[in-house]
């Protein structure tokens, strides 16, 4: 059995600006992002000051719209040893796309960031974890196109959705006969229940005892743990007019924390890349 700490854990980003929050009316049309204020460049680059810090590279699954936009960030991501991810173009649903629709922005997004950063894309996560049983088809087209991992399925049913697979990195077999690389969503079991606990709010809610105390029994499965953040989770300055009071609770809660939570994170345990990860887990199954 391998202890959490000599495991090495998969450190990831979702590089996305504060109005690519689901669900939101009023930030739904794209048109309108370019009015907005932005906060993806300043709190990115916060990110990247703590990750050379702690010398740790993690995997950055950055907005095709992002890289359009700040060409500089992506370039910087990748100077500083990071692995390049796509996480859509205009961040919307899978499930809100047919397969041509998912293809034709997933190949503008590989475009726009390997044009700012110079380097490949090598995996893909959907915005909020959005392949579910019935979209198998865009991990068919991650395939088509080259991308060697996908890391949005969320291995426990939730609210209607959800992807039933086993937890940890491994070879998910696609109806082509072929596979691709799948790193899930950790899940922390609780009982009869189970909930995130290592991104986004989960992580910013929970109190960092309950973290490391996840990542510890994950650890005694010898499984990783996937961290995953985002920039507005820095954020405690992130626009709130507009929201309702849940979606702006949880936009806000937590915020002053996440830099001081990571960078201990980071101090705890051993980090690397999805994609190294991954490479770790599958290396026994070809």
């Amino acid at each position: 059995m391998t202890r959490s700490t000599d495991l090495i854990h998969a450190l990831s980003f979702d590089i996305e600006d504060w109005f690519h929050m689901q669900g939101v009316e009023g930030l739904d049309d794209h048109d309108n992002w370019d009015s907005l204020p932005s906060l993806v460049e300043r709190y990115t680059d916060e990110i990247l000051q703590v990750c050379s810090d702690a010398n740790v590279r993690a995997t950055f699954f950055v907005v095709g719209w992002v890289a359009e936009r700040y060409p500089r960030l992506v370039a910087r991501i990748v100077d500083e040893g990071h692995e390049l991810g796509t996480h859509s173009h205009l961040h919307r649903m899978v499930t809100d796309l047919d397969r041509d629709e998912f293809t034709s922005d997933l190949k503008r997004s590989v475009a726009a960031i390997e044009f700012a950063g110079g380097a490949a894309v090598r995996g893909f996560r959907a915005p909020s974890f959005s392949i579910r049983p019935g979209t198998e088809w865009a991990l068919e087209s991650l395939v088509d196109l080259g991308i060697e991992f996908d890391a949005s399925l969320y291995p426990v049913a939730r609210n209607g959705s959800g992807y039933h697979v086993e937890p940890g990195g491994h070879l998910f077999e696609l109806e082509s006969g072929g596979t691709i690389r799948e790193l899930p969503v950790s899940i922390l079991p609780l009982g009869p229940l189970s909930t995130r606990f290592s991104g986004g709010g989960y992580l910013r809610l929970m109190p960092m005892p309950l973290i490391k105390w996840g990542i510890n029994r994950l650890g005694a499965r010898d499984q990783p743990t996937v961290v995953y953040l985002h920039p507005r989770d820095f954020a405690a300055d992130v626009p709130t007019a507009g929201l309702p009071p849940k979606r702006r609770l949880a936009a806000t809660i937590g915020t002053t924390r996440t830099k001081q939570k990571l960078v201990e994170l980071l101090r705890r345990y051993n980090w690397s890349t999805c994609g190294d990860v991954l490479a770790l887990a599958t290396s026994d199954a070809g």
